[in-house]
């Protein structure tokens, strides 16, 4: 199983202080050496919660890809995952070719419909019809990520003759990982994705939690066609070494917690539900506890 690594991007819920660039850049370096598979980072923008003491910003997800990329030479370098929404389809292409030629050939292009967390209002972006845009925005992305020219016009995207250049080591080669909760987003992975992509909600972290899930996409990729075997199934999951409870407290439900043994065996066991990549969400995201998660990572590898 592989295991990646998700940065915490945004401020800190118990006191709003930010994760500095330099404290980053040590936990995305020792997540290379301990052999982490690939490091994520999460496109947010503002979170507001009542349960929180004040809303929590987000450091911009592409500027800090391309510094991840930039500070690394061997792991891979993801979105997880870019909002659809919050940009031009074109643009996304554009990005993801330039991401890939800073890091070598090391991007993952993670991307969603968008709007976890709300901030539609505030940044002026659409809050109806999410999924729609999205769809449309595929029709651009994934052709343009292959190495074809594209002209669209759809009800919310446009392109005419649009096409990327310059490419970046791989052309058409970038693999597209698709975030989806709901049989809409679960059937457009399974058209387009070479990973399909989840993360803890208010169910928790626990294998149980996503079996549901999996099961739409296998259900998904026989809809089209597609073996169920040839996509990717990436989940994200809160791990808290001992027994806190922090994250639950927080809202983001059951973690994977216990003794580092407990861990192991418990994401061991998402395999059993059909998951073929793990992304570790360590809490609290600190150098310390990623070491301490250091035996978990050797362990699943």
């Amino acid at each position: 199983m592989d295991v990646g690594l998700v940065l915490q991007m945004f401020e800190r819920p118990q006191d709003g202080s930010k994760p500095t660039w330099i404290e980053l850049k040590s936990v995305v370096e020792l997540a290379e050496t301990l052999g982490f598979d690939t490091v994520w980072t999460a496109d947010e923008i503002l979170w507001r919660d009542p349960d929180f003491p004040a809303p929590l910003g987000w450091w911009e997800c592409l500027s800090m890809t391309g510094a991840v990329a930039a500070a690394t030479t061997t792991i891979q370098v993801g979105t997880w995952v870019m909002s659809a929404l919050h940009r031009n389809p074109g643009m996304v292409a554009s990005a993801a070719e330039t991401i890939d030629e800073i890091a070598g050939g090391r991007f993952v292009l993670g991307l969603g419909a968008g709007h976890g967390g709300g901030a539609a209002t505030e940044f002026g972006y659409p809050s109806d019809r999410t999924v729609s845009r999205y769809a449309e925005a595929l029709q651009i992305v994934v052709p343009l990520l292959r190495g074809q020219t594209v002209t669209f016009d759809g009800e919310f995207h446009r392109a005419a003759g649009a096409e990327v250049r310059p490419r970046g080591p791989r052309p058409g080669q970038i693999p597209l990982m698709l975030g989806g909760h709901a049989p809409r987003t679960i059937s457009l992975a399974a058209r387009y994705a070479d990973i399909w992509s989840a993360f803890p909600t208010a169910t928790g972290s626990l294998p149980e939690a996503f079996v549901d899930r999996t099961a739409m996409l296998d259900q998904a990729c026989e809809d089209i066609g597609r073996d169920p075997a040839s996509i990717g199934r990436s989940v994200g999951v809160f791990v808290e070494p001992g027994n806190r409870g922090e994250v639950e407290a927080l809202g983001f439900g059951v973690a994977i917690n216990g003794s580092v043994d407990q861990i192991t065996e418990t994401v061991g066991r998402l395999a059993d539900v059909g998951v073929t990549r793990v992304e570790l969400i360590p809490y609290p995201n600190t150098v310390e506890t990623i070491e301490r998660l250091a035996p978990v990572v050797d362990a699943l590898a």
